[in-house]
């Protein structure tokens, strides 16, 4: 230790000698020091320690390390100290010599070259030097342990000479880097093969230092290896369950989250993932809780593949029936739940080996060791089916840490799985509630010709009670239903199913529209209170329920259409030209939620054009409806709509496709409906004078226009129907009488009076002398009814074409 303070100490450690530069160091003068212990120099946690220091001198002939003297103006003052021997412990000469050197400034004490080459080859840390051709000049033993033979072997040798399994490039140009900057590059990490671990990949944390002359100038680079191999596999570990977290459960449906499961797997966990799950979880049934049974009971299903050979690839043998030979260890995690793992599968004839089924992908290739793990997909306490992950090829085996990767993998997906298999039986449950409720096939009438589309939501979330109808009334006229129930699944399906029924009801009392919409807002109001009994009331007091219709009534005689809305949206009506038009039609509010009457408008429709019914659905693509554009929702229809289609069907199917997706986010309805008008010559109307000599006129003018019109085997039904309606219509109401005789699909006659009061229908007593007309009519017709005009009543009656009921 050059320019080191010499401090002489005799062998009970006190001071004896003290030069210049122990008290340029230290402060103290000699006088105040010698003789005095060298333990009253020292700062107390340091004079604790002289008695043991001491002891290892005399037993080591020497110590060497830092110590902390108190300076003369009591500041520490930590030195470097190394204690060798002076010679005999002769009375009054020195037994010790203390050479203190400052380390304030200085990186440590200075070492001789032995002490670092020591340190260097027995650093457990791999440490190698190149120089400026990477070519190697020195390494450790450590280094041995990564492979590429001892360090004699690699002298003038490149990094790819001795590990071809490493990316020596990406290597050598971290190297060239730190020579050209000079600047060090710590915890660089490298993932490969090294040789003494040729079928494991491994991990390696790098920092490369540049080593230089007295000049500066570089003579090589200074690097150290360290294996983080278990560090680097924990990491890739959570960064698969993050992913897992990610990727999957993201959609409801069965076979999508069995594909993320895989799609997960591979290539980070393994090589090869097939998802086998048992076909009642495919179709969403219940399976029993507990492990399966056998497969006989219950068959199991491919529903996920993937490989690491080619992603791309289609998915093999997805959809079709696995099976095992009787007890191989598939079999054996699924029925009894518990996962199996073979860390070395080596492939012996006659036994089951890893990918081979009858049916499934096929057996895998086999080059070098195989590995695989069955890990059996339960959730809830219930068994769903099994997950089997293979490695093939150069590959490591799987090892128990894998093992449980697998299972936290396949217990986080069965979750989803399952919620996905009830998520599939509840929407299955809620569409075929749907599509029963909703018309099977539009009736016939002559109305309108009709086209329907109603295409289902993706989810169940969308899945809601959206349904139309299509309506046949008296007078050859037709009613047009679109409607829309709040809420989802089956819930929102039943509702509907509710609301159409009483709409049919309703429409069978030929009610206005604006008349049908308010009983059906009563009949809302009195469900939400029966079903949901808390509910509480608005401000009217009656409880909120909603759901919008809108409801229009043809007339192909008039050419006029009679429109009311609850809540609903605006229909469109496309001209014969091919111009879209959207009419003001006030809104009224929604079934349930109280507000001012509806009101209804007429349009008249000419001969060819389309009237547009549909709900919020068919525009749900662009965003929520809060957040639409109305405006901008109503060109994007309007620029459907134009388009022209030969058939109408073919119209309403093209104008979905082009505004919704083929799974949307809500159901979607449109109806489209062509106006047709009734030729002139199927219609007759007389005026009648309120005078009963007027009926048997009646009955001749009745005969001759069905002899016209070919129905002579009508007419002495419909002479009998005539003259009841038009007796009636004399003897109790006041003021003229119009007969009206329409040919459609039936011949219907209708009897206009201006009394307010209604018939009915009365079953005689054989004693009664009258009573008998309404009932003779009832017998000899298909229908009859009663409905109401602004200025009186109509008493109608419909019979088959075909030829007398009686």
């Amino acid at each position: 230790m050059t320019d080191a303070a010499v401090v002489l100490l005799d062998a009970r450690a006190t001071v004896t000698g003290w030069t210049a530069d122990a008290e340029r160091l230290f402060g103290h003068r000699r006088a105040d020091v010698v003789g005095r212990p060298a333990a009253a120099l020292l700062m107390p946690e340091d004079a604790a320690r002289l008695p043991v220091l001491a002891a290892r001198c005399a037993r080591d002939d020497g110590w060497t390390g830092l110590l902390a003297v108190r300076h003369r103006d009591g500041h520490p003052v930590v030195a470097t100290v190394r204690v060798v021997p002076a010679g005999a412990a002769d009375a009054g000469a020195p037994r010790w010599v203390a050479l203190a050197a400052d380390t304030d400034g200085t990186p440590g004490w200075r070492m001789s070259r032995g002490v670092l080459e020591r340190m260097a080859a027995h650093s457990p840390i791999g440490i190698a030097i190149v120089d400026v051709d990477l070519r190697f000049v020195w390494s450790n033993a450590a280094l041995e342990r990564f492979g590429g033979g001892p360090g004699h072997e690699r002298i003038g040798k490149r990094l790819g000479d001795i590990q071809p399994g490493l990316d020596a490039q990406a290597l050598e140009g971290v190297m060239r880097q730190v020579l050209a900057t000079g600047e060090s590059v710590a915890d660089y990490e490298h993932v490969g093969t090294v040789r003494s671990s040729p079928h494991r990949q491994t991990a390696h944390a790098m920092s490369f230092t540049r080593l230089d002359d007295d000049a500066g100038r570089p003579l090589g680079v200074y690097y150290t290896v360290v294996d983080v191999s278990d560090r680097h596999r924990a990491r890739e570990r959570l960064t698969l369950l993050d992913q897992a977290g990610e990727r999957i459960g993201r959609t409801l449906d069965v076979v999508r989250t069995a594909q993320e499961l895989a799609d997960v797997a591979v290539p980070g966990l393994a090589d090869l993932v097939t998802v086998d799950l048992l076909e009642t979880v495919l179709k969403g049934g219940e399976v029993d809780p507990g492990p399966v049974g056998g497969p006989d009971a219950a068959p199991l299903r491919r529903a996920a593949h993937r490989s690491a050979g080619d992603p791309a690839a289609a998915p093999a043998g997805v959809g079709q029936v696995v099976r095992h030979p009787a007890g191989a260890p598939p079999l054996t995690a699924l029925t009894t739940g518990t996962s199996w793992i073979e860390e070395r599968l080596a492939p012996p004839a006659g036994r089951w080996t890893a990918g081979q089924d009858r049916d499934g992908a096929g057996p895998l290739p086999d080059a070098g060791p195989h590995s695989a793990m069955i890990v059996p997909v339960r959730a809830r306490g219930t068994t769903l089916g099994i997950t089997t992950f293979f490695r093939h090829g150069r590959t490591e085996p799987f090892d128990r840490d894998d093992l449980a990767l697998a299972e936290e993998f396949v217990a986080r997906a069965a979750l989803s799985l399952d919620n996905a298999r009830r998520y599939t039986r509840e929407r299955d449950a809620a569409l075929v509630l749907q599509r029963h409720l909703l018309p099977h096939r539009l009736p016939e009438q002559d109305a309108m010709e009709v086209a329907a589309c109603y295409r289902p939501a993706d989810e169940l979330t969308g899945l809601g009670g959206d349904w139309f109808d299509v309506i046949p009334l008296s007078g050859a006229r037709v009613a047009l239903v679109v409607g829309d129930v709040v809420g989802h699944g089956i819930e929102a399906a039943a509702a509907m199913g509710r609301l159409r029924a009483a709409v049919q009801t309703l429409a069978d009392l030929d009610l206005p529209p604006e008349e049908v919409l308010a009983h059906l807002d009563d009949l809302v109001d009195r469900s939400a209170g029966e079903d949901e009994p808390g509910t509480p009331p608005r401000a009217d007091g009656v409880r909120a329920k909603g759901a919008s219709c809108l409801y229009a009534v043809y007339d192909p005689v008039a050419g006029l259409c009679t429109l009311a809305s609850a809540g609903h949206a605006l229909p469109a009506v496309v001209a014969p030209d091919g111009t879209v038009d959207f009419p003001g039609l006030p809104p009224g509010p929604a079934l349930g939620v109280g507000g001012p009457p509806f009101e209804a408008i007429e349009l008249r429709l000419d001969e060819g054009s389309v009237l547009a019914l549909f709900t919020d659905g068919l525009l749900a693509a662009e965003g929520p409806a809060g957040l639409r554009d109305g405006a901008a929702d109503r060109e994007r229809l309007r620029r459907v709509l134009e388009r022209p289609a030969a058939a109408l069907d073919d119209r309403c199917l093209a104008a979905v496709d082009a505004l919704v997706p083929a799974r949307p986010p809500d159901d979607v309805v449109l109806l489209l409906a062509r106006a047709r008008r009734l030729p002139a010559d199927r219609m007759v109307s007389w005026e009648l004078p309120a005078d009963p000599a007027t009926v048997a006129e009646v009955r001749k003018r009745t005969s001759r226009q069905l002899s016209e019109w070919g129905l002579d085997e009508l007419t002495f039904t419909t002479e009998l129907v005539v003259s009841e309606l038009v007796t009636n219509a004399i003897r109790h109401a006041s003021g003229p009488i119009r007969l009206r005789l329409i040919m459609s699909r039936t011949l219907v006659c209708e009897v206009w009076d201006a009394s307010p009061t209604a018939p009915h229908l009365r079953h005689p007593r054989t004693t009664d002398e009258g009573g008998r007309g309404l009932f003779l009519i009832s017998r000899c017709t298909q229908r009859w009814g009663t409905r109401y005009t602004q200025d009186g009543k109509i008493i109608w009656t419909e019979q088959s074409l075909a030829g007398p009921s009686v």
